[in-house]
């Protein structure tokens, strides 16, 4: 169970644009060190624990990234995918089609660019504004139907976290679902 400031920590990282996967790489590169150290017999009991090896695992991706030698997905090939699948993406509604064709238009212009850490929070806002759309477009009734199959899944959770985790949480997972059902991708470098 995570505790509030390692849900900060999390929050931290998203909002400085590192994916998931280096996040992922950088904990386990803490607790690897941890499993071969003299107190490996004591339990790590936070993220924090973690925080200077992922950050050090941020800095090996985006130094990576400014040479173009990253295994996996780059921020650019990242962003051609987003276009993509918003040019391909099928059954848009009137209000969120043209705002698809022109995000996804918006979006390759960004790929080249280099600004990684203005990229997130770039995308953040877009993904809002296509999912305003997609909502109107399906209605009231399919959004509230997506909404209660969220609420079924999550209230196993609901008691063991802080209300604000688990809002936070229930919106994200109302986002992709609403973008799934039109088969989207959640529009962030950090789902990588």
């Amino acid at each position: 169970m995570l505790s509030n400031a390692d849900w900060h920590l999390v929050r931290k990282w998203r909002m400085a644009g590192i994916p998931l996967r280096i996040v992922l790489r950088g904990i386990a590169d803490a607790l690897d060190s941890h499993a071969q150290s003299w107190s490996r017999d004591r339990k790590v009991g936070s993220l924090a624990y973690c925080a200077a090896e992922v950050d050090t695992a941020a800095e090996r991706w985006r130094r990576a990234l400014a040479l173009g030698e990253e295994e996996g997905v780059s921020a650019d090939e990242a962003l051609r995918g987003f276009a993509g699948a918003l040019e391909e993406a099928a059954g848009l509604g009137p209000r969120a089609a043209p705002i698809a064709r022109t995000l996804a238009a918006d979006i390759r212009a960004q790929a080249g660019q280099g600004r990684v850490r203005e990229l997130e929070p770039w995308l953040v806002e877009r993904e809002k504004a296509l999912r305003a759309a997609l909502e109107d477009d399906m209605g009231r009734a399919a959004v509230e139907e997506i909404a209660t199959a969220v609420e079924r899944d999550l209230a196993p959770y609901s008691g063991r976290m802080p209300a604000r985790v688990f809002e936070q949480v229930r919106s994200e997972s109302l986002a992709r679902r609403v973008l799934e059902a039109h088969g989207l991708p959640r529009l962030s470098l950090f789902h990588l």
